[in-house]
């Protein structure tokens, strides 16, 4: 095995958990590399659609020790966001290496450590954070798509960026958590638009109106202080957020109903004729299918007994149970509700960051305690 360089700690993925990660162990003077499957950093944010703007209000949106720029009561959208990005990384300097794939990640031979596979060479680590994503990458579409009519179009929501990309014809939306529900608001502007799923909830108050920045505070206390893995309030809304998807945010049941939307709470379970059917044996006879139905967490590259049987990493606040130096940033509700947005990353990138600080300081002392004495 041909190891091309040795680096104490190792980054997976360069969106805004893996910079603040990187941000807090390079100010602690831990040494780092950030690895980028992207060509530029915030690719990932400029890869979806064209109209998604941020839930959160710009004052709160930064990462520790950056202002987010521009007016702290806009929302911004996803060009503003990976700019932002791009800047964060420049300013504090951070190692990042993009266009480089990892693909596979392995227990290293003599048992300390890891080896990280990449396409270019093998790079040998005391520890690894992965930080790749908070519900996954690969895009969650059921079987039975593949029995649908092949002159309907079928795009994932990762797939979407504008209304222009789908034919001439209906519609339908499978997924109703907030992305499914901002895709299918906007495209009602255009074409007959029918939305599937089962409804998650809203949050009542509206983004559109000034009281959103007077009780964007106390929502943004309840996601990070209330909603936590250590209260029962938390740990049921855990399961439902990374299984069945977020409730309703910008756009509510009325706006749907306002701009003609017809709304279905039944699933599509099966295929009839070619078409969509629901679970109430209704056929829904539409040209453009777009399946908001969320992503898989796959960590098949990943090596090492840490997937739980859920497919989610056994850890707890990005701190593997069953790996030592194996740590994760970024999940979805990695210790509370806010995890999964921007005001949220920074407590979890610095938590993951003093552990693995923590860590190389028990290592350095156990070398130190068994090196040889001096003649």
């Amino acid at each position: 095995m041909d190891i091309s360089e040795t680096i104490e700690t190792v980054i997976i993925g360069a969106g805004q958990a893996g910079l603040a990660t990187a941000r807090e162990l390079v100010s602690r003077g831990h040494a780092c590399v950030v690895l980028e499957r992207n060509e530029a950093v915030g690719d990932g944010w400029r890869q979806q659609y064209d109209s998604l703007r941020l839930y959160s209000p710009a004052r709160h949106d930064s990462l520790p020790g950056l202002p987010f720029p521009g007016d702290p009561k806009s929302f911004p959208g996803k060009e503003e966001v990976a700019a932002y990005l791009g800047s964060y990384a420049a300013h504090f300097r951070l190692p990042v290496r993009l266009g480089v794939r990892v693909q596979r990640l392995a227990a290293a031979p003599a048992g300390d450590g890891f080896v990280i596979e990449t396409d270019r060479g093998l790079i040998a680590c005391r520890n690894v954070v992965v930080a790749t994503g908070t519900f996954g990458r690969a895009p969650r579409v059921p079987d039975l798509a593949a029995d649908l009519d092949p002159s309907i179009l079928q795009l994932h929501s990762s797939e979407y960026r504008r209304p222009s990309q789908l034919r001439d014809g209906s519609v339908l939306v499978v997924g109703a958590s907030h992305s499914g529900c901002d895709i299918a608001y906007e495209l009602a502007q255009t074409r007959p638009t029918i939305l599937a799923g089962r409804d998650c909830g809203q949050i009542p108050v509206r983004w559109d109106s000034p009281a959103i920045h007077v009780v964007f505070p106390f929502l943004l206390f309840a996601w990070r202080h209330v909603m936590t893995r250590r209260t029962p309030v938390g740990r049921g809304m855990m399961e439902e957020i990374r299984h069945h998807g977020g409730p309703m945010l910008r756009v509510k049941r009325e706006d749907l109903a306002a701009r003609g939307v017809e709304r279905h709470t039944q699933r599509v379970v099966g295929v009839t004729d070619g078409l969509p059917r629901l679970d109430d044996g209704t056929v829904v006879d539409a040209a453009n299918v777009i399946w908001a139905t969320g992503f898989t967490q796959r960590f098949d590259w990943i090596d090492l007994p840490v997937v739980g049987d859920d497919g989610w990493p056994r850890e707890y606040r990005g701190v593997s149970q069953d790996v030592p130096g194996l740590f994760f940033c970024g999940l979805a509700f990695q210790y509370a509700f806010a995890s999964m947005v921007l005001p949220g990353v920074g407590r979890d990138a610095a938590y993951v960051a003093e552990h693995v600080v923590r860590r190389s300081a028990k290592q350095r002392t156990r070398s130190d305690s068994t090196a040889p004495a001096p003649a």
